[in-house]
């Protein structure tokens, strides 16, 4: 039997995002992928929102994705209506169209660079915990054994399943087929609406200019369209494709060639639990949705930086087990948010008169600066807010990537996090903090910023005079010399203090 200390299972981008988390905290940690590569048929996802790039920013590889997609406005709310977040205070003030399979390829391409193991063209098939650690079983008739396991093996889950954990919400009641192919003959490209719901057709290769999308000339065709009822959970087919297409364009335009068809439903389910003893769920193992705004990798990738470092630190025991109760404390709001976004969005899709009206006032109020904010904020995961307690406004929410001085030069924020370490930022008089017993963990930077401090939706907010930050860039603690609590944050969120 071989050991690790984490094994997760599914590698996507939640599973290698978590892996990566990991091992930059030290933590042997491996994936169990049933794919034999990370080649991915087909291209589901198709972005990053701002947040998921800041949060690549602070471990060093938002340019790796920037350098291959194409940046442009993305929050959507309402189909084809992109909420501008221009004029939001962030570095990354935009969104970037990227294919998952390309997405998923970077990432594979920095966690390859980390001290991960990869099982690869392996299966799980079942696991057994007890007090000390979990028993996880293979196809191939092989087990391995972790101090935990985490499932990241998307919404059928075998791993929530056989924890037992409830997946509650609500059966679809709607469905769409989405593939790649070959068409004989020159398809109606763009987006179209009818009393069926929504359908596009587009090539895989485009460019973004002036905001509207160009498609390049020949090449497979990207399609969605919607069906009539909700389709059987099986394996969609060819002919399943040509009938939809038929049913709304009057012609399948001589598809062939699939490199892959898929169904996707607005199904909306979350798990009860995160967490159940030694077993842990992200991503859609946790929670899933209508795909309607591009927010389901978004929200994988960020509960794994969440994860991340905080079993990082239970394994290598320095917080105690109770840590990993924020996990589910924290990301479950947000995904329960999502879930409830989403279910507005899918409505909105509809097409008769009365949704008609709704749509109509909807996009008129997103048209005025207030609501935009708010809504782009909460679609582009700029908004989220750990409830922490009363007290600064930063309480809670994402450090912004300010830009410092530091007697060593000029420094980013972000750049402080790359290593996935936490951060005391003190901002006033320089040497006046002592955080001795947390040195270990803990960074203490003492710097200046003269800049204005200001939080996308919320506006401006009171300059602070020290910042405990989070590995994953939210605020832990704000105060000054005289804020009591800086021990206590520090004591709650990276261990007790070392012992003189």
């Amino acid at each position: 039997m071989t050991e690790h200390a984490v094994v997760i299972v599914g590698g996507g981008p939640t599973g290698l995002m978590l892996a990566g988390e990991l091992a930059l905290a030290g933590v042997d940690v491996a994936i169990v992928e049933r794919r034999p590569s990370q080649d991915l048929p087909g291209s589901r996802a198709g972005g990053l929102h701002s947040r998921t790039i800041e949060v690549f920013d602070m471990r060093g590889i938002a340019d790796r994705f920037l350098s291959e997609g194409t940046v442009a406005q993305v929050a959507a709310y309402l189909p084809g209506k992109a909420l501008d977040i221009s004029d939001f205070p962030t570095r990354h003030n935009y969104g970037l169209g990227l294919w998952q399979n390309h997405i998923e390829r970077i990432l594979a391409g920095w966690v390859g660079e980390l001290a991960v193991t990869i099982y690869r063209g392996r299966e799980v098939t079942g696991f057994a915990q007890d007090d000390t650690g979990v028993d996880v079983e293979l196809a191939d008739g092989h087990s391995l054994r972790a101090q935990y396991l985490v499932g990241c093996d998307g919404g059928r889950s075998l791993i929530r399943k056989a924890a037992g954990i409830e997946f509650r919400g609500w059966d679809p009641t709607t469905s769409a087929l989405i593939a790649e192919v070959e068409m004989a003959e020159e398809p109606e490209l763009g987006i179209r609406r009818d009393d069926l719901g929504v359908h596009s057709l587009g090539r895989l290769e485009y460019e973004i200019h002036d905001g509207e999308v160009v498609y390049m000339d020949g090449g497979p065709v990207r399609v969605m369209v919607t069906e009539r009822h909700p389709g059987p959970t099986g394996e969609p087919t060819l002919r399943d494709l040509s009938v939809g297409l038929v049913a709304v364009y009057g012609t399948d335009y001589g598809i062939h060639s699939p490199t892959w068809i898929s169904r996707f439903t607005d199904m909306t389910r979350q798990a009860a639990a995160y967490r159940e003893g030694r077993v842990l769920l992200a991503g859609d193992a946790a929670h899933v949705h209508s795909p309607v705004g591009g927010q389901g990798l978004q929200t994988g990738v960020q509960d794994a930086v969440n994860l991340g470092w905080k079993l990082a630190q239970v394994v290598n025991r320095t917080s105690p087990e109770s840590l990993l109760d924020t996990y589910h404390a924290e990301r479950h709001p947000v995904a329960a948010r999502v879930l409830r976004n989403t279910m507005a969005q899918t409505v909105l899709l509809r097409s008769d008169e009365r949704i008609e009206a709704l749509r109509d006032t909807v996009s008129e109020l997103l048209s005025m600066d207030e609501p935009r904010k708010r809504f782009a904020a909460m679609m582009s995961g700029l908004d989220i807010h750990y409830d922490l307690g009363e007290g600064h406004s930063l309480l809670g929410r994402r450090m912004p990537d300010l830009d410092l001085i530091t007697s060593g030069g000029p420094l980013r924020v972000f750049t402080l996090l790359h290593d996935a370490r936490p951060v005391l930022l003190n901002l006033g008089e320089p040497g006046g903090f002592d955080i001795t017993p947390w040195a270990d963990r803990v960074q203490l930077i003492d710097a200046k910023y003269f800049g204005r401090w200001e939080l996308p939706a919320l506006g401006a907010v009171t300059a602070p005079t020290a910042v405990l930050i989070r590995p994953d860039g939210y605020v832990a603690w704000v105060g000054d010399l005289t804020q009591p609590g800086l021990y206590d944050a520090l004591t709650t969120w990276f261990g007790p203090p070392t012992a003189a």
